[in-house]
């Protein structure tokens, strides 16, 4: 069996999967890292890896395109606000302006956990830590993720309540949403919104199910993190001990 092959070589090997590595170290997420190695794009002392059980060690040398891959740095997390008009992507096929485009200088390579949309604005955790991104976005870490909404409509106090049960709109059903009115002005609104899941322009959809139209969507919160007095555009570094003491235990 080759080197690059899980199996009885791995086994009892010291290190973390491949995949788990390349997350770590910045350069993709878990999903793909995989694919990177699915392409064979990535190798471990010279041999190409076919597999993400692949383990890597200390003493190992990680390749992707050719080039070596630095050894992940501690975990960092940083708060971002987000302005309306950025997408969350490294690279946009449609040249609109991104996130990472406009972060201050001085940062490593860092990416976002979860996403806002172009037109949403607010908090965005950024991290040096792929596998951590991964595992913060994941609905059982059970981080509720809070918003203020303006919205134009009829606002319904009891269907706002009754999301607590769920809804399902166009045939995907979206899991429990905390909903409330917080003051209201002729047609327009402003509510306070909370879930756990954040699946793509949810409350934007499940909101227009209750004939609302969201006209700006703030998020002000992600797990124990607040959006807080930071201005718009800045970015803050959350101090080490803060986020050993607010993050989950690791996946393992």
């Amino acid at each position: 069996m080759s080197a690059h092959e899980p199996g009885a070589h791995d086994e009892g090997r010291a290190g973390e999967r491949i995949a788990k590595f390349l997350a770590r170290a910045g350069v993709a997420s878990r999903r793909a890292a995989e694919v990177m190695i699915a392409a064979g794009r990535v190798a471990r002392n010279g041999e190409i890896i076919t597999h993400p059980a692949t383990f890597v060690g200390p003493d190992d040398i990680v390749l992707v395109d050719g080039r070596v891959v630095a050894a992940p740095e501690r975990t960092r997390l940083w708060r971002y606000h987000k302005p309306s008009g950025l997408v969350t992507t490294h690279r946009d096929p449609e040249g609109r302006p991104t996130v990472f485009e406009k972060l201050p200088p001085g940062l490593p390579r860092v990416i976002s956990i979860g996403r806002l949309d172009l037109t949403s604005e607010g908090l965005l955790l950024l991290t040096n830590d792929g596998a951590l991104a991964r595992q913060l976005e994941l609905p059982k870490t059970g981080w509720v993720r809070r918003y203020r909404a303006r919205v134009y409509g009829a606002v319904d106090p009891a269907r706002l309540a009754a999301l607590a049960h769920g809804i399902t709109v166009d045939g995907v059903r979206y899991g429990p949403i905390e909903a409330a009115l917080d003051s209201r002005k002729g047609e327009n609104a402003w509510l306070s919104v909370g879930l756990r899941e954040g699946r793509n322009r949810e409350i934007r959809k499940v909101l227009a199910a209750l004939g609302l139209v969201v006209t700006r969507l703030i998020r002000i919160a992600y797990g124990p993190f607040q959006l807080g007095l930071l201005p718009r555009g800045a970015v803050e570094e959350i101090p080490a001990r803060v986020l050993r003491e607010q993050l989950p235990k690791p996946a393992p």
